[in-house]
Parts: C-alpha cells; sequence; structure tokens
C-alpha cells in the first residue's frame, strides 16, 4: 500500500466516523416514560473514553478483569479501528489475537512513510456481563461505526493489513 492510498483509506474511514459522531440518532416520542435501554449503542462514543496502552495487557494483574467492551484507536486520526468484547478484560489480549497483527501492518506502515499514529485501546465497562446482550451491543457498535479491523467490514474498506 502507497502513503497516499493509506492517507485515502484513512480518510474515508475518518470521513464517515465523523459524521456518526455529529449525527444525532433519531428520538422516539412515547406517551409513556420509558426507561432509557442500558446499553444504548448511540450514547457509547469510543473516542471521549480513556486511552490506554495497547500494552495494558502486560501489566501484573490479581484478577482475570470484568465485562468489558474495548476499542482499539488511533488518537491521532481520531479513528476506531476495532471493537470487541470480553468477559475478562485483563486476559483477552494475552493470547492470539487476530487485530494484533493487523496492528503490527498498520504500525510498519506508517513507520514505513513517516506518518503520524497513536493506537491505545478504551474501555466501556459498563457492558452487560450476560455473553449474548454484550456480542449483540458488539454487533451493533461494529455496524454503526464501521471499524475497519472487524471482519464484519472488510468487504466496505477492504483488508489492507491481514
Amino acid at each position: 500500500m502507497s502513503a497516499d492510498a493509506l492517507q485515502d483509506w484513512k480518510s474515508r474511514i475518518h470521513t464517515y466516523q465523523q459524521q456518526v459522531r455529529q449525527t444525532q440518532p433519531p428520538q422516539q416520542t412515547t406517551l409513556f416514560h420509558l426507561t432509557p435501554k442500558h446499553s444504548d449503542p448511540d450514547t457509547i462514543d469510543p473516542l471521549t473514553l480513556r486511552v490506554h496502552s495497547m500494552a495494558f495487557y502486560r501489566m501484573p494483574a490479581d484478577y482475570s478483569g470484568e465485562a468489558c467492551l474495548y476499542f482499539v484507536v488511533d488518537t491521532a486520526a481520531s479513528l476506531v479501528l476495532y471493537i470487541g468484547e470480553t468477559l475478562r478484560s485483563n486476559k483477552r489480549w494475552k493470547g492470539e489475537h487476530g487485530c494484533k497483527q493487523y496492528l503490527d501492518s498498520y504500525h510498519s506502515l506508517h513507520q514505513r512513510y513517516g506518518l503520524e499514529r497513536s493506537v491505545g485501546i478504551t474501555f466501556w465497562w459498563d457492558a452487560p456481563t450476560e455473553r449474548r446482550a454484550r456480542q449483540e451491543l458488539e454487533l451493533q457498535l461494529i455496524q454503526k461505526w464501521r471499524s475497519p479491523f472487524n471482519k464484519e467490514n472488510w468487504e466496505r474498506w477492504g483488508q489492507p493489513f491481514k
């Protein structure tokens, strides 16, 4: 991938994700007061969550973690690159994870062309502990943000980092 192709790829994703951030979801009116959904994908903006180092999983921890949704982001480009879910936040990244390979390629290309990038991970800790509900929320967010490293969006953005 050339530097221009990489910049264009990132620009298309950035344009789409910024539209997502700026577009207010439709508000349904009702005659009755309804309790808001606990896990509403329209209230979660991965780019506003606290960013952690991608080496977070190497830190010593005496417990396996907790249920969460996590987002791999490039804060230099304001991109949501990957969305995942786990019941064990401290263990999910310790072993094999396909996203690690994409990130290595992403970093290498940026380094080769001298392009800025700042990749980190954010966590949304209010995720459902029930697996099916957590995975449903994850899929809704993948579809909303169209994160390019998730396989659900490869057809849209291609797979330049496989």
